[in-house]
This record gives C-alpha cells, sequence and structure tokens, in this order.
C-alpha cells in the first residue's frame, strides 16, 4: 500500500519509469518480462535514493510486464506493484522526401510492423513542425517556401514513439506569386505580384473561363504585365508560377478575372416634375452586372444603383440642372461613365411672396425670381370658391378685390420640365367693406344714432364724429352707434369705419356731413308790455335758428317765434300761471327747451258787482270771485269822501255812505305775489235819505195820515203799514209830503214805515218804523 510504477516515456527499446519513496526501503527492484516471448525478461536494480529508472535492450512493438519491488537493508521486500507496458515500435527508415507545393515536403518511407501511425518531423533550425499521418506517403504542411528542412520520422503504437529515423534533406519550393488582378479597361486586364523569395522568372497565362479562343501565356522577370484585346465583360482565368534557377517551378497561383464592363450607350433621361425624381435608362452593356447612376449638381451628387437597364433618381432638388451620367459595374470593376445628359429639373417655388393692396379694390401680388422659372402662374381663390389666375414672365400680378374677402394665393414656377412644387399658400384679407348707407337720426341736440347694414369682412366698426370742437369715437361690434355729447348748432363729418382683425380698418369710407340741433336758448327777462302782451327776451347762441317761445298753463299754450332775440306773447288770459320756455328750430332740428321761467298774469277783474244798501250810510258790496285774485280793494269815491273795503272774502261792508250821492266804484284785484288788476265799475248812487218827522194822524176809526218832511223836493216817498191782519202801500203824489191810508181794520198794531222810493221802484226798508194802534 502507498506503493507505485508509473512510466513517463517510452521508446522502441526502452521503458522509462518512476516511483515514489518507500519509508524503509534501502533499494528498489525492478523486472521486465516479455509477455509474448518466452525467456526474454530484464532485471534491474536501484538504490534506495533513486525514483526513476530506465529498461533498455528491449525488444521493440512487445509488451511487457513490469514488477518493482521496494527493498528493505535486510533483504525483505516491503512493498511490490505491477503494471503492463508496450515499448514502441521499430524506428521507419525513409526512402524519399520532396516538395510539390511551397508549404509542405511529401516523405515515403516502408511500413513499420506494430505502427498505427507516423510521426513526420520537418525542422529549420530552431524551430520545427510535426505531423501525424497513417501510413506512407505524408506530407508535412505549414512550410516555408524555397527553404531547407531536416526530415526524420517516428513510428507511433499505444505504447509510445520510436526513436526518429536517420534524417532526410529536402527543400520546399518557391511560393506562388500572389497577383492583383484589375481590368483597367474593358478590353484589358493588368496582373501584378509582389517578388517572391528565391524566384528567377515568372510564368503568367489567361484563358476565358468558358474555354472559348486560345491562352495567351508570358514569361517575365518582371513583377507586372497587361494582357489586351481582351472581350469586354468576360471572366478569364489567370495562373501564374514562379521558377528558381534551376528551372523547378514553384507553386502556381490561379485567379479569375472579368474584364470591366463596355460604356452604357444610349442614356435618356426622364424627368417626373411631381415627384422630383428622373427616371435614367440606357441599352444594356455587355458583362455589366450592375450600374450606378451619377446625378451631380455642384457639390452634390446622387446616386442610383441597379441590376437592370433602368433607375430612378429620387429626392432631385427644385431649380437645379444635374449632369446624369451612367457607369456599368461587373466584379472587375467599372467602365468609364457615359457622357453627361443635362437635366434640369422644376423649379423651385417662388419665395419673398407679397401681397398689398396699392389701391383699394387692387392686390399686387409680387415674388422673387427662381432659377429655371420660364414663367410663372399665380392662382388666387376667394374663400367663396371663385379662383382666378395670372400668367406672366414677370415677378407681379395685379388683381381685382372685394373688401371683406379673404384670398388664398399660390404660386408656381414652371419651366419645360414641368411646374414647381407648392410653396407656401399665403392667405390675404382684404380690408372690410364699407357700410355704404349709413342713416343718422338727431336724438337730442347732443346725440346722433347712427345706423348701418352689415358688411362683409367687418368684426368691428367704429364710427368716427369730426367737428371743430374735437372727435367724437364710438366702438362697437353692432350695427348701430349713439354718438353723444356733441355740441349743438355744429356740423360733423360722421364716418363709420369697419375693422377686422386680420387686416385692421378700412379708411376708404366716405363721411356724411351731419348737423346737430340748435343749442337751448337762454331766457333773460319777461316784461308786461300790457294787460295781456308779455315781452320774452333771450340770447340767441345759434348760427341761423328760429326761436320759438311757449307759455304753458292750466289755461293752454301760447306760443310766439322770432329768428331775433325776442317775441311778445299776446291775449294771455288774466289771473293765470304759466311755464315759459323757448326752443331753437333749424333744418338741423329741434333744441332742447330752454330753462323755464314762471309767469303770472294779473288777477281777473270780477264780472259781477253788486252794491246793496244796507242802512242809510252802510252800503254791501259784492262781487263774483276774480280768477286769480287773493284780495281785493273795493272804493266808493264821491266829492263828499270815499270809503275803501280791503278783504280777502268777495263782498264787503262800507260804511259812513252818504245817501242821495252818485259815487264811483273801483275795484283792486290782487294776486298772492302782489300781482293787481284796476277794475272799474259803473257809477253808483246812494239811496235818497229817509224822511225826518213822520207824524200820524187819525182820520175816522179806519184811516190814517201820515206826513213827513221831504229830504229832497225831487225825491217821491212811498208808505207801508204793516199789520196783523193785512198790510197797506200808500203812494203820494209827486211832490207831497204827506199820504191817506183809508179803510184800515180797527183795533190793530200797524208797522208805519216812510221811505223814499228809488230810480227802480224799490222799497227801502231801512227807515224808521212808527207803530200805530
Amino acid at each position: 500500500s502507498g506503493f507505485s510504477l508509473s512510466v513517463y516515456d517510452v521508446t522502441s527499446r526502452s521503458i522509462y519509469l518512476r516511483w515514489p519513496k518507500f519509508s524503509g526501503a534501502s533499494s528498489y527492484r525492478v523486472t521486465a518480462t516479455a509477455v509474448n516471448t518466452v525467456g526474454h525478461s530484464l532485471l534491474a536494480h536501484f538504490s534506495g535514493v533513486t525514483l526513476k529508472g530506465t529498461l533498455t535492450s528491449l525488444i521493440p512493438n512487445t509488451i511487457y510486464a513490469i514488477q518493482a519491488e521496494a527493498i528493505d537493508k535486510n533483504g525483505i521486500i516491503l512493498a511490490e506493484t505491477q503494471i503492463m507496458q508496450s515499448t514502441a515500435p521499430e524506428v521507419p527508415v525513409i526512402d524519399q522526401a520532396y516538395s510539390k507545393l511551397s508549404n509542405s515536403i511529401t516523405v515515403e518511407w516502408r511500413a513499420v510492423a506494430g505502427a498505427t501511425s507516423y510521426l513526420l518531423t520537418a525542422q529549420d533550425g530552431d524551430s520545427f513542425v510535426e505531423t501525424v499521418v497513417t501510413n506512407s506517403p505524408g506530407t508535412v504542411t505549414g512550410l516555408k517556401p524555397a527553404t531547407l528542412y531536416r526530415i526524420t520520422i517516428k513510428s507511433i503504437n499505444s505504447g509510445g514513439r520510436s526513436q526518429p529515423s536517420p534524417f532526410r534533406k529536402a527543400k520546399t519550393v518557391l511560393a506562388a506569386p500572389i497577383l492583383s488582378v484589375s481590368s483597367p479597361s474593358c478590353d484589358s486586364i493588368a496582373v501584378s505580384w509582389k517578388a517572391v523569395y528565391m524566384a528567377a522568372g515568372f510564368s503568367v497565362s489567361l484563358m476565358r473561363s468558358d474555354g472559348l479562343g486560345g491562352m495567351l501565356k508570358e514569361n517575365t522577370t518582371n513583377t507586372s504585365l497587361i494582357f489586351t484585346n481582351l472581350d469586354p465583360g468576360t471572366l478569364y482565368t489567370i495562373k501564374a508560377y514562379a521558377w528558381n534557377v534551376n528551372g523547378i517551378p514553384g507553386d502556381d497561383f490561379t485567379y479569375n478575372q472579368r474584364t470591366s464592363p463596355k460604356t452604357p450607350e444610349d442614356v435618356q433621361v426622364a424627368f417626373n416634375s411631381g415627384a422630383l425624381r428622373a427616371v435614367v435608362s440606357w441599352m444594356p452593356a455587355e458583362g455589366a452586372l450592375t450600374y450606378s447612376v451619377t446625378a451631380s449638381s455642384g457639390l452634390l451628387k446622387l446616386k442610383c444603383n441597379t441590376s437592370s437597364a433602368s433607375c430612378v433618381v429620387p429626392s432631385l432638388q427644385c431649380g437645379s440642372e444635374y449632369y446624369v451620367s451612367v457607369t456599368a459595374y461587373n466584379d472587375a470593376g467599372s467602365s468609364k461613365p457615359t457622357d453627361a445628359v443635362s437635366l434640369k429639373t422644376i423649379p423651385c417655388a417662388p419665395v419673398n411672396i407679397s401681397i398689398e393692396e396699392d389701391e383699394p379694390g387692387h392686390l399686387l401680388v409680387s415674388w422673387s425670381s427662381v432659377n429655371f422659372g420660364h414663367y410663372y402662374v399665380v392662382f388666387v381663390k376667394s374663400d367663396d370658391g371663385l379662383e382666378v389666375h395670372c400668367n406672366t414672365s414677370h415677378t407681379q400680378c395685379h388683381f381685382q378685390s372685394d373688401c371683406g374677402f379673404t384670398y388664398f394665393i399660390s404660386v408656381f414656377a414652371y419651366n419645360k420640365a414641368g411646374q414647381s412644387p407648392l410653396g407656401d399658400v399665403f392667405n390675404y384679407t382684404a380690408a372690410p367693406c364699407c357700410p355704404s348707407d349709413f342713416r343718422a337720426a338727431l336724438v337730442s341736440s347732443d346725440t346722433v344714432e347712427v345706423t348701418w347694414a352689415p358688411v362683409r369682412g367687418a368684426e368691428l366698426y367704429e364710427t368716427r364724429a369730426v367737428g371743430w370742437s374735437g372727435v367724437v369715437l364710438c366702438n362697437d361690434t353692432a350695427t348701430a352707434c349713439t354718438l353723444s355729447a356733441l355740441h349743438c348748432d355744429t356740423q360733423y363729418a360722421v364716418t363709420v369705419y369697419s375693422f377686422s382683425e386680420a387686416r385692421g380698418s378700412n379708411t376708404s369710407c366716405a363721411s356724411k356731413y351731419v348737423a346737430t340741433a340748435p343749442c337751448s336758448p337762454e331766457i333773460k327777462n319777461i316784461s308786461k308790455e300790457a294787460l295781456s302782451v308779455i315781452s320774452v327776451h333771450w340770447q340767441p347762441n345759434n348760427k341761423e335758428a328760429t326761436y320759438i317761445v311757449t307759455a304753458r298753463g292750466e289755461a293752454g299754450l301760447w306760443h310766439c317765434a322770432s329768428s331775433g332775440n325776442s317775441c311778445t306773447l299776446i291775449n294771455l288770459p288774466c289771473g293765470s300761471t304759466f311755464s315759459v320756455s323757448a326752443i331753437a328750430r333749424s333744418s338741423a332740428g329741434q333744441s332742447l327747451p330752454s330753462y323755464s321761467v314762471p309767469l303770472e298774469t294779473a288777477p281777473c277783474c270780477p264780472n259781477d258787482l253788486i252794491l246793496t244798501q244796507v242802512t242809510q250810510s252802510v252800503t254791501n258790496i259784492s262781487w263774483s270771485v276774480g280768477m286769480g285774485a287773493q284780495t281785493y280793494v273795493t272804493t266808493l269815491a264821491s266829492p263828499k269822501g270815499q270809503a275803501k273795503c280791503h278783504t280777502l272774502q268777495n263782498y264787503c261792508l262800507l260804511g259812513c255812505i252818504t245817501c242821495g250821492t252818485n259815487y264811483t266804484v273801483s275795484l283792486k284785484a290782487i294776486s298772492e305775489t302782489g300781482l293787481t288788476s284796476s277794475c272799474t265799475y259803473r257809477g253808483y248812487s246812494s239811496s235818497a235819505c229817509c224822511p225826518s218827522g213822520v207824524k200820524l194822524y187819525r182820520l175816522g176809526n179806519n184811516g190814517i195820515r201820515v206826513y213827513w218832511r221831504a229830504s229832497e223836493e225831487a225825491i217821491n216817498y212811498n208808505t207801508d203799514l204793516h199789520g196783523s191782519k193785512d198790510n197797506f202801500t200808500c203812494t203820494p203824489s209827486s211832490g207831497l209830503s204827506h199820504c191817506d191810508i183809508t179803510e184800515i181794520p180797527c183795533g190793530d198794531v200797524y208797522t208805519v214805515v216812510v221811505s223814499p222810493v228809488t230810480d227802480k221802484g224799490q222799497k227801502l226798508t231801512f227807515c224808521p218804523k212808527r207803530v200805530y194802534s
């Protein structure tokens, strides 16, 4: 246990062993016995410090049973172990070694019994290359060209490898020239290569790969040559090799090369203006596999590759001139490009487009000229769908425009290639229409109401009134505006402007002249010219106006008119109050009324005045109500004196009246404010004086005589007897101062009154009475 034996190398006649140190062992004994060979064994002794050993003089390709023993100093076997190991086959012998390729040497030898494979070794100085092969011949690869190698061979079986055979020297042939092949033209092939080590010359041959035609062969000491007069676009096979000074050829190198194609012919260019691309076509070129179309414009180059005989070049730029050429390609290279074909694309869309109304109703559209633009077309479409256009070779066009319309404007340039792309579409909104038929109605002397019909394109209206005193503005979205705070008796230029957010104001709107109503007059004073005549005075404050004065009261309306500064109101009723105002009137209208001034006419004189004698010295005066009168003053005046009464009532008692006297009757009606009307009536005569000295005398049993003393001779008197049974009257003849009353009942009490008789035959009742029984 713990003692083992291992093989670390084997040759045809030797086996190399190793074992571990065993404790207590002073020596080791190794025995090798051939398994299949009778009587052939080998014994070897090794000291206790030796841990490896070699068994030699063995039989090649033979299996041995190998036993190892660890022995102590007394000769006692402490441990033992055994393994089976075969020796390598016999050493082979090289018959010949030669090189056919620059990187290999081929070796030939006789087979060795028991060998399962062989190890070929090619050594060049310190470097070597090994290759395991199964039988002869064998080839060592990976060698350097034109190099001398020492070649050895070992036989191999499961036991190991034999010793190397005696060496043979062999030299690798020259390396093949590495060709660089190109077809500089459609009928030539150029071949070049780098110098080959130890080469004295080169041989290059060329023939069509399809076998047609003959072979061209060139020998040269140079490193390049050119084959000419070849067929375009044809595949050729090129073979080249080098030889050394002994004329031994080296490796050959084969290369297939196609001549480049012919230049395409009959190039046609069709331009698609809508897609800004060109379709290029040509006749197919012999030997061409692909084609490349190049469209050049300055530094810009566009390419299109295809295997067919047409190609589309996209993404062309407008307003450019391209030079189009076609080049054919195959694996050999390219043909010469065709002569350039000029292609002018459609013009670019015009830029710097400006739109302006050079005058109302006229649009001027202008733009910058563009490359290759032969003429231009401007399309103008209004928002109601109507479209017009202008065709011109200039850079501007005029169009009729209507107010309030929005126009969509696009400009195209044209040439033979077609129409330019659509550029920016501009919209232009014309100024809104002006209200053409607006009406201005005077609301008052300082206010004008302006109305109009809505107009196209207007989003806002500004009404402007310009007068000598300034400007009045009114902004509104409605189609009406009230201009207030105007000056009276002033002519204004009224204009209604329309606004839109897109265009602003239409400043071409016409004005109308509107005159405001006259200014209100101011009444300065009112004067009474007569009882029912009133003069009204004012300050004239208008250029041309007629002034109308109105007195308004419960009694009605009274008017007067004048173009000056005063007028007269006549036939105003008495006892009335009025509010007097004035207005000014002109063709522009009527002013506001002036401030009212109160007017009161004198009170009316009473129509009826009645005087009644109450006593001989007292008279009662009554009268009807005088319109507008608050108090009255009545006066009875005579040369003998006067009586006066001031009262709130419509009657008055006047004392101190002298009987039988003619009086002048007058009355003053006084208003609440002190206005007075003096009223004169017909004269009044007081009654005759009562008689004095009345005496009664009996005339029998049933009669009485009444005596009196007359106050005046021309006065007639009347006697009245009033009794309980009957009343009696006696009127004496003119000039008499007594009167007899007979046949009155006796036994009665009578009241007797003697009173003068008035002109109207009335009897006075205030004379003294007498009682008669």
